[in-house]
This record gives structure tokens, C-alpha cells and sequence, in this order.
């Protein structure tokens, strides 16, 4: 069966893409499918609570958004450049995006806050990327806190007010070029409420990469090439979910990043569960068979997306496509501050 990104698509008034998180996290709206009707339900975040069962397992993201997005002028010309940080490859060096590319070539310098953090181009990558070797005094991640500011999507024009509604309550691990964003709507009263039920929160960690936004340019799916994100699964973890499974208990997974981390290991363990970290760019689309996912929330997502796609391989295309239509018609709210679906 071929696979058209053309599938995928569907038809979203601007309007309904949110600009700005609600003021409380866990009142966004929240849409029930279920796979094996294509049924919809609608709730609210919060009642998510009620989908989940005593001996489940919750798994979350626990990155941290770094705030990668830097301002920077060419100390020859004072010409302006803006770099956002991808991926530290190594030391000082980092994969990174740079705007305009054309003036980053091979050897260009860059200043950052009057010098308080500079960079040279190594290496020039496709796509407007650039290998970008540091050098400061301090602790880089601390200039980073003060000269960065966070990197949100494109679609999103809106000015954030504080940088702590793009970080989930649980974020830990600086990594991530973007949020984990269905991480978002849990409070740690939500949190509390869920353990007090029985509930295991169990946490891994994947550093969300931009290639998560880069839209499918072409047609056929099967010729898509994923980008690759680290991952890692502690012991502590895995034996959580090892037990769970054992139990007869449910893996839900938060998010789509949750989701390609604990396939990842599912699939190269052949569905067994052990602690693992590394690059992943497993491609999740119809026809995938899940190995340890039972259920999972999940905000709504671009047209034609790969993360369109993996909810579809899990829950039918059509009801995807049908359960996103409802959606539009009763405004909910779509993308990174949007609302969340649940699918069971």
C-alpha cells in the first residue's frame, strides 16, 4: 500500500491555531477517540484523569527546552545573523540553523551579547544548517539562559510571556530545541491526583529536534528520511514498566516523543523492555505494528505531518481524519498551546 502525504491533509482555519497557553494548563479541552469505533468524546484536560486506570503506567518526557534561539551580529560588518541550536554534536560544537545562511559561510565569526559568547562556522551543512563551534568563559548554559530566547514554532506569532509555559512541570533534562508539547496541560496537582489512583508516572527522556516541524516535502511517504533525535530509558524505568506490563497494566505514553522513544526500544528488544539511550529516527506510519504503547494523549497536529501519520497508524487513518474534522468544527484549539486528544 502507498502512502501519499496528500492522505494526510486536511483543511484548519488560521484562526484555530493558538497563539498563547491558556492561563491554567489543565483546562484545555480534550478529545476521546477511540480506535476500535472511531467514537469521539468531548472533555477537558483535567478529566483525563478518568481515562486512566489503577496499574497503568504514565510516561513522560522529562526534556528541557533549552532557549536556543540567539541573536548575533558579524563583528567585521555588524551585519545581524540568527542562530538556533539543534543538536550539541560534541564539546562546544553544535548542529544549528543559521539566518541568513548565505552570510555564514566556513570560518565567519559571530558575536553574542557584546562578545560574552562567540562562534565560528566549521562546517556547512544542508537546509540552512551550520556546525558551529562555541567559545566563552562560564558556564555556557547560564549565557545561554540570558542571551537565548525560546525557540517557538513558526506558526506561532504571539510573543510568550513567560518562558515557563513552554516547558512542561516535570521538564529536567536541557536538551531540546522544542517542547514536548503534549506534556504541557499536566499541573502537579493533575499529577498528584493520578498517582493517589494508582498510577505509575514513569519518565524517559527525548531531545526534541526542529525536524519535528519540517513539513513532508514529498509525496510518497515511504521516501520520507526521518531526522534523529537522543533518547534515553533509565533502569529505574524500564523495571517500572517491565512490572507494569508483568501486571497486565497499560503503557500510556504522553506524547508522540514518548511514543518513538518507547517503540524504538520495543522494536530493537523484539517488545522486551531495558534500559537504552542513542539516536532514533524510527518513522511511525500506517501499517506499523505498536510494541509497548496501549494508549497515549497527544495534541492536535500539522497537515500532512509525520505526527499525523504516527496517530493514524495507531488508530486508523479515517478516524484520525474524522476525530480532526470534529475538532475543527467544534474549535478546539491546534498545535504547540492547542488543545489535546486521548486515544485509546
Amino acid at each position: 500500500m502507498t502512502l501519499s502525504t496528500s492522505d494526510f491533509d486536511f483543511d484548519l482555519p488560521e484562526e484555530l491555531i493558538a497563539q498563547t497557553p491558556l492561563k491554567e494548563r489543565a483546562t484545555s479541552r480534550l478529545l476521546i477517540l477511540d480506535k476500535e469505533t472511531g467514537q469521539t468524546e468531548d472533555k477537558y484536560f483535567f478529566d483525563i484523569i478518568d481515562e486512566l486506570h489503577e496499574g497503568d503506567a504514565l510516561v513522560m518526557n522529562n526534556t528541557r527546552v533549552l532557549p536556543a534561539r540567539l541573536h548575533g551580529e558579524k563583528p567585521e560588518t555588524g551585519g545581524h545573523l540568527e542562530v538556533l541550536l539543534l543538536t550539541n554534536t560534541e564539546g562546544d560544537r553544535w548542529e544549528t540553523l543559521v539566518k541568513p545562511a548565505k552570510r555564514a559561510k566556513i570560518g565567519t565569526e559571530i558575536s553574542f551579547g557584546d562578545g560574552r559568547l562567540k562562534a565560528t562556522v566549521v562546517e556547512e551543512l544542508e537546509h540552512g544548517g551550520r556546525m558551529i563551534d562555541f567559545s566563552y568563559e562560564g558556564v555556557f548554559l547560564e549565557i545561554l539562559e540570558s542571551l537565548g530566547e525560546m525557540p517557538l514554532p513558526p506558526y506561532i506569532k504571539e510573543t510568550l510571556q513567560d518562558n515557563e509555559r513552554y516547558q512542561t512541570v516535570y521538564a529536567k533534562e536541557n536538551g531540546s530545541a522544542a517542547a514536548p508539547t503534549a506534556g504541557l496541560h499536566f499541573t502537579n496537582e493533575l499529577l498528584e491526583k493520578i498517582q493517589a489512583k494508582g498510577v505509575k508516572l514513569v519518565y524517559l527522556t527525548l531531545h526534541v529536534g526542529l525536524g519535528t516541524f519540517r513539513p513532508v516535502s514529498v509525496d510518497d511517504v515511504d521516501n520520507h528520511e526521518m531526522h534523529s533525535e537522543f533518547y534515553e530509558l533509565s533502569e529505574e524505568s524500564a523495571a517500572k514498566l517491565r512490572a507494569i506490563k508483568a501486571a497486565g497494566g497499560r503503557i500510556v505514553a504522553v506524547g508522540t516523543t514518548s511514543i518513538r522513544t518507547l517503540e524504538t526500544i520495543g522494536t530493537k528488544f523484539s517488545g522486551d523492555i531495558q534500559a537504552d539511550s542513542g539516536w532514533t529516527d524510527i518513522f511511525i506510519k500506517p501499517g506499523y505494528e505498536f510494541t509497548l504503547v496501549d494508549a497515549f494523549s497527544t495534541n492536535f497536529h500539522l497537515p500532512k505531518s509525520t505526527l499525523i501519520m504516527l496517530v493514524s497508524a495507531f488508530a486508523g487513518k479515517d478516524n484520525v481524519l474524522n476525530a480532526y474534522q470534529h475538532a475543527v468544527d467544534e474549535k478546539y484549539r491546534f498545535f504547540s498551546f492547542g488543545d489535546a486528544m486521548f486515544v485509546k
